[in-house]
């Protein structure tokens, strides 16, 4: 029987996640689909009821639901309910859904990965968002002992809701929109987990003059790959990490969740990805 699984979100139509786990699912011949499906903020109770009554096995959230979703799961897992955010659901067989957040141990083990001599622990940064991915990245940093991180979002008030979740020990501070150019003196890594500089969005008009050039860059958004963000901060000659690495990593767990495999990621899907990116 076809297990069915996707990506929900709005929009979607944008996103690699169907290119990598339909490269997994034929790479390791399981009988199964992973779609794109567009969901609408309104929507979101009513299409999800609707894809457990189709038998879907589980599916991926991206934005602006990740948050959203976890009211709508039955259970979350530890990582899921200590973030506030969800990105992959499971669906068993009496159409219970079960949230998940792999988005933490992507972000992180990409960053280890990337920068292998980027040491986290003592560390300062600044996180651009205050969405479910920017829980996640908080969440991550926060676990691995950095000292100070300074959250900065469009909408100050959701940032310190963020903060006041998140933060038990006073390690994340608040700082406005308006003031972020000057919130990056002493920054170690500097993240953006807002959707602004993707393509179709608004840019993200960020100064990262007063950064050091010993400091990390890394935009998770990964359509464009190389973000003005990230261009502005390799002209300077700062270590850069593109949101692809993020992307594959997170879906690892999720493909094992759904189909009891975890998935490499090898040369080939890197090169198909990479592939498609540039043809976009």
């Amino acid at each position: 029987m076809t297990r069915k699984t996707g990506l929900i979100g709005h929009p979607v139509s944008h996103s690699l996640s169907p290119v990598i786990h339909t490269h997994w699912l034929q790479q390791y011949r399981i009988d199964g689909t992973y779609t794109a499906i567009d969901i609408a903020p309104d929507d979101l109770s009513t299409r999800v009821r609707a894809l457990v009554d189709d038998g879907y096995v589980g599916f991926n959230v991206t934005l602006p639901h990740k948050e959203e979703i976890a009211f709508l799961c039955d259970d979350l897992d530890d990582t899921a309910q200590a973030v506030g955010a969800v990105n992959t659901v499971t669906i068993d067989n009496r159409g219970r859904l079960h949230g998940h957040n792999t988005d933490v141990d992507g972000f992180i083990n990409h960053l280890k990965s990337s920068v292998p001599d980027f040491h986290l622990s003592g560390k300062h940064a600044v996180v651009l968002g205050a969405g479910g991915a920017a829980r996640a990245v908080l969440y991550a940093l926060l676990r691995e002992d950095f000292e100070w991180i300074t959250l900065i979002n469009r909408t100050r008030e959701r940032a310190v809701a963020v903060a006041n979740d998140l933060d038990d020990d006073g390690r994340v501070l608040i700082v406005d929109w308006e003031k972020r150019g000057g919130a990056l003196a002493d920054t170690d890594l500097l993240v953006n987990t807002t959707s602004l500089g993707m393509t179709g969005q608004a840019p993200l008009d960020m100064d990262v003059g007063g950064l050091s050039p010993n400091a990390v860059v890394y935009d998770i958004v990964y359509r464009p790959l190389m973000t003005p963000l990230l261009q502005q901060a390799k002209m300077r000659g700062n270590t850069i990490v593109t949101g692809l690495g993020m992307l594959l990593h997170q879906a690892r767990p999720a493909f094992d969740a759904w189909y009891g495999v975890m998935p490499h990621v090898d040369d080939e899907l890197e090169s198909i990805v990479m592939e498609r990116l540039v043809g976009s």
